[in-house]
């Protein structure tokens, strides 16, 4: 496939989650399935395009249905002037090599402390490393967070340089999925109240 054959242009509702996960206010877009399709892998994979003009570089998630779903936090709908219920024209591509994940802070200091754990997680890949860090943070719970944190340390020390058992397309296991949207008339009423 050829790079102008891998860029998919379309145009999605911006809407809002039901039941944002953060105080900070965010809406999402659901991905025609064909423009997933043109995606490397159905986990969560890195792309950059333009959201009405406005050049972004941005990872989506998976919905579970092989397909994904893009995150536009408060600051990028501020900075492209967009709304919850505009239609908003998207030109997606993926890009050619796949940003390293941003650590959080409680699995960096859980590595530092095992070593061996931690030479076997610079040996791996940028797509591993993407998968381990997913996996731990898409826990819903603190325990079971740390619980991920510490099984990911065993199983790296142990020399496995891909989480076992964690389906990042969310297809088989249905733990991944994109957030429900609140209905556009819930929306409005809330802006204008």
């Amino acid at each position: 496939m050829t790079q102008a054959e891998k860029v998919s242009r379309f145009q999605a509702k911006l809407l809002c989650p039901a039941t944002p996960d953060s105080a900070s206010p965010w809406a999402f877009v659901l991905l025609p399935k064909h423009v997933s399709e043109k995606l490397p892998r159905r986990g969560r994979t890195t792309v950059e395009g333009s959201i009405n003009g406005h050049p972004v570089q941005v990872t989506l998630e998976p919905d579970g249905y092989l397909s994904h779903w893009l995150p536009i936090s408060r600051a990028l709908q501020e900075a492209i002037g967009l709304e919850e219920g505009d239609t908003v024209a998207l030109e997606l591509s993926p890009v050619d090599k796949e940003p390293e994940p941003d650590m959080p802070p409680d699995f960096q200091k859980a590595l530092a402390a095992a070593p061996e754990a931690q030479t076997v997680w610079m040996g791996t890949t940028t797509i591993a490393r993407v998968d381990w860090i997913h996996w731990i943070v898409s826990a819903k719970q603190a325990k079971t967070r740390a619980k991920r944190i510490a099984d990911a340390c065993e199983m790296l020390a142990c020399g496995k340089k891909r989480v076992c058992c964690f389906d990042p397309s969310g297809y088989y296991s249905k733990a991944l999925r994109a957030p429900e949207a609140v209905e556009l008339s819930i929306v409005a009423k809330r802006r204008n109240a």
